[in-house]
């Protein structure tokens, strides 16, 4: 069964990767994105192209929760980072190699130890709303500085904002997978609220730097929310070794590292 998560996990990735860069070039064709406007991209038809190939996403990621901890899977979805850097790249520079192997190295890392300690565990109510407020407070914060910011910091900001709900999302996902027929409403009902902010807040960061940092912000973000939470909150880590639990934190200083030169690649490309 964690066979197959992985697998679904890798192939969302895929999709991640091609839905983004199509709703990357339908959000460009909007000169002002606004919520009073939101309902002008589904007259872009690469965005609906791209919002067809992430519902795909969506359910391969929905499946492979369902079979596999959240901690395993979730951190698979940073794949996506070297596949639409090398899609759009048309120069390789070295600084940007770099930043994508560090991202991408460190994602694979923290996949690899929690593929190998962490256990299924169930999602309480409690630890669902703390879980969710958690999420809320780092939400704020950065719609807090992507208020003061523009450009590539604003794009990550968002970016960042996104992945912190999609976090949230994965494990609310499955939560309300495992308890079926029967249907856990309050997770339900965050696992939409949570989605919505977070694929406002990639179309917002879509209009304000390139796709490949804003997927980079939110699928390291993501993994390390949502594997945070399954460990810490869900108990998934229980039993994990000092030195895994180090292997963790390395991997996901590792990650974010990457991601922040990227973004410093895409401030200096733009500036210069």
């Amino acid at each position: 069964m964690v066979g197959i998560a992985i697998l679904c996990a890798v192939l969302a990735a895929g999709c991640s990767a091609l839905g983004a860069m199509w709703q990357h070039a339908g959000v460009r064709e909007l000169t002002d994105l606004k919520l009073t406007s939101a309902h002008r991209l589904v007259t872009s038809r690469r965005w609906v192209y791209g919002f067809l190939v992430l519902f795909a996403c969506a359910v391969l990621q929905i499946v492979a929760l369902a079979l596999a901890p959240v901690s395993v899977v979730a951190p698979l979805n940073a794949l996506a980072i070297p596949i639409i850097a090398v899609a759009r790249a048309r120069k390789f520079s070295g600084l940007l190699a770099v930043a994508v192997l560090v991202a991408t190295a460190g994602i694979v890392v923290f996949v690899w130890i929690t593929a190998g300690q962490a256990v299924p565990t169930e999602v309480s109510a409690k630890v669902a709303l703390q879980a969710g407020q958690l999420v809320v407070a780092g939400v704020l914060v950065c719609t807090v500085v992507a208020t003061f910011q523009a450009g590539a910091v604003r794009a990550l900001a968002l970016a960042v904002g996104a992945g912190i709900a999609y976090g949230l999302v994965a494990v609310l996902v499955r939560d309300v997978t495992t308890t079926l027929p029967q249907i856990e409403w309050v997770s339900l009902l965050g696992l939409v609220v949570a989605f919505l902010v977070g694929a406002w807040f990639i179309q917002l960061g879509y209009a304000a730097g390139p796709p490949d940092l804003v997927v980079a912000g939110q699928t390291v973000v993501n993994p390390i929310v949502a594997a945070w939470i399954g460990i810490k909150l869900l108990g998934e880590g229980t039993g994990m070794s000092a030195l895994a639990q180090a292997g963790l934190v390395i991997s996901a200083i590792a990650a974010v590292s990457g991601t922040i030169v990227l973004a410093h690649y895409y401030r200096v490309k733009v500036t210069a």
